[in-house]
C-alpha cells in the first residue's frame, strides 16, 4: 500500500529538515563526535554507517534534539533546535529508538496508533485510522493486529514500532538500527519503505550496519570513524575499498552489483 499520492508533511520552515555545524559531543567525558558537518535533506535518504562505537546512534539522537550537544550548532528545518517546542519537534521528526521496551501487553494496534500521539485534538487526527492502516499496511504487520505487543517475535516487534514512526507522518524521520532483527526480506522491506518514504518528500537517516542495504538504498552515506565524519557522498563514492579497510580495520574489496550497479562490499577471508 502506498502512500496517498501528494500527501506531504507540514510545512517546513526551510527545506532543509536537519543540519549539524561543527558538531562535538562529549560523554562520559570523552569527546564521542567531533567536527561534524551534516545536512539531513528533504527527498533524501542519507545512511549512518561505520563500526561499533563510531558515533552512528549518538549523531542520529543530536539530529533528533534528544541529546545536546557540547558544541557546535544543530538545526532543525533552519531553526535552533532550542527554537522547537516539544509538540512542534513530535509533529515534524519521528525516531525509532535501537531498543524498545513495552511493559504491559498493549495490542499492536495500539501501538502503532501511539505514533498519532502528537495531532491530538488536531485536524489531522481524522486522519489516525487511515494513516495506522497505511503504516501496518507498508510494514507488513496487518496480519497480527489484533495480537499483543509482547506475544510478538523481536522481529515482528520490530516492524510494528516502525509502523508506529510511520504513523507519525513526520518529515524527518530517524531510524537506528532498524533491519538489526530483521530476515532478509523484512531487510529489503525496510529499504525500500525509506525509499517510499523520501519520495514522498521527507528525509530519512537510518543507521545500518549492512553496507550493501545501505548502498541499495540510500542516496548518501555518511561513513564516521572515531567520532569524526571519514566521508559523506553517494554510496559509489563512499565506499571505497581502501578506505572502507582502513576505517574497519577488514580488507575488503568493492564490486559492481550486476543487477543495480550499486557497490557491493565483499570481506576479503583468510
Amino acid at each position: 500500500m502506498r502512500l496517498r499520492p501528494g500527501h506531504r508533511p507540514p510545512a517546513p520552515v526551510s527545506d532543509l529538515p536537519a543540519a549539524a555545524t561543527d558538531l562535538r559531543v562529549r560523554l562520559g567525558g570523552k569527546d564521542v563526535l567531533r567536527d561534524v558537518d551534516l545536512e539531513a535533506r528533504a527527498g533524501e535518504v542519507l545512511s549512518l554507517v561505520g563500526p561499533n562505537g563510531a558515533g552512528k546512534s549518538t549523531l542520529l539522537s543530536v539530529l533528533a534534539g534528544d541529546l545536546d550537544a557540547a558544541g557546535g550548532d544543530i538545526e532543525l528545518w533552519g531553526l535552533p533546535v532550542s527554537a522547537w517546542s516539544p509538540r512542534a519537534v513530535a509533529r515534524r521528526r519521528a525516531v525509532l529508538p535501537q531498543a524498545h521496551h513495552v511493559s504491559f501487553p498493549f495490542g499492536v494496534g495500539d501501538i502503532v496508533e501511539m505514533g498519532r500521539a502528537p495531532w491530538a485534538g488536531t485536524p489531522a487526527s481524522a486522519q489516525d485510522e487511515s494513516m495506522v492502516r497505511m503504516a501496518m499496511a507498508l510494514t507488513e504487520t496487518e496480519t497480527f493486529a489484533e495480537r499483543s505487543f509482547t506475544s510478538l517475535s523481536g522481529g515482528e516487534q520490530a516492524r510494528v514500532m516502525l509502523a508506529r514512526v510511520i504513523a507519525q507522518d513526520a518529515g524527518l524521520i530517524l531510524l537506528d538500527e532498524p533491519t538489526a532483527a530483521l530476515d532478509l526480506r523484512h531487510q529489503e522491506m525496510v529499504g525500500r519503505v525509506c525509499r517510499e518514504l523520501a519520495e514522498q518528500g521527507r528525509a530519512v537517516v537510518l543507521v545500518v550496519h549492512d553496507l550493501d542495504l545501505a548502498a541499495a538504498y540510500s542516496d548518501r552515506c555518511a561513513l564516521l570513524a572515531d567520532g569524526r565524519l571519514a566521508a559523506c557522498g553517494e554510496p559509489v563514492e563512499v565506499f571505497d575499498a581502501e578506505r572502507l579497510s582502513e576505517v574497519y580495520q577488514q580488507p575488503v574489496t568493492v564490486e559492481a552489483d550486476p543487477g543495480t550497479g550499486a557497490p557491493r562490499v565483499v570481506p576479503i577471508r583468510r
